[in-house]
């Protein structure tokens, strides 16, 4: 698939509002966002400000998401991507990862990590990071509160900038300290 980025602009406003409230994000937050939400949001700069970043994601000429670059002036960017629901469960979240990666790094030369996070229960998430060669490093217990007044464990990956430039995942001990 090839995809591409395409940098939101001020004339996009009312298609990040419909994007955002015509596609469910379960695994988000905010689920299903308003429209009075989303352009509050706007207003406050969660899309463009310092440090974040906005684009259109596009697959084979098909929008296919959005992705929110964030703490961009950062060693370690991260990233909140939501795709179109009729992209999810296609193989679209393996090249979006790895192109997205790519811009990062290559846009970004003070960028030495990438990383992003998610549920414990995003499976299908979880597994793209590793295919797109991100390592998990954390697993943060009762850290994602749910709609329901539940906690739930949200889950962090990352990859270098040596791993992504020679295609590789460098690996490290979890249990690095005996127990007493």
């Amino acid at each position: 698939m090839d995809v591409t980025f395409m940098q939101l602009s001020d004339r996009d406003d009312e298609e990040l509002v419909k994007f955002l409230t015509t596609n469910s994000f379960p695994y988000h937050r905010i689920t299903a966002p308003s429209q009075e939400m989303v352009r509050q949001l706007i207003v406050d700069g969660r899309f463009e400000a310092d440090g974040v970043c906005t684009y259109w994601v596009f697959g084979d000429n098909q929008r296919l998401g959005l992705v929110i670059l964030e703490r961009l002036q950062s060693g370690c960017p991260t990233f909140d991507l939501r795709l179109v629901e009729e992209a999810r469960g296609r193989g679209s979240g393996v090249p979006v990862l790895r192109a997205l990666t790519g811009l990062v790094f290559s846009d970004r030369p003070g960028a030495h990590r990438f990383a992003g996070r998610t549920r414990e229960d995003n499976i299908a998430m979880r597994k793209t990071f590793l295919r797109s060669g991100f390592l998990k490093e954390a697993h943060y217990r009762e850290d994602w509160p749910l709609d329901d007044g539940q906690w739930i464990a949200s889950v962090t990956y990352a990859v270098l900038r040596r791993d992504w430039e020679l295609d590789t995942v460098t690996e490290f001990a979890w249990e690095d300290v005996d127990q007493p």
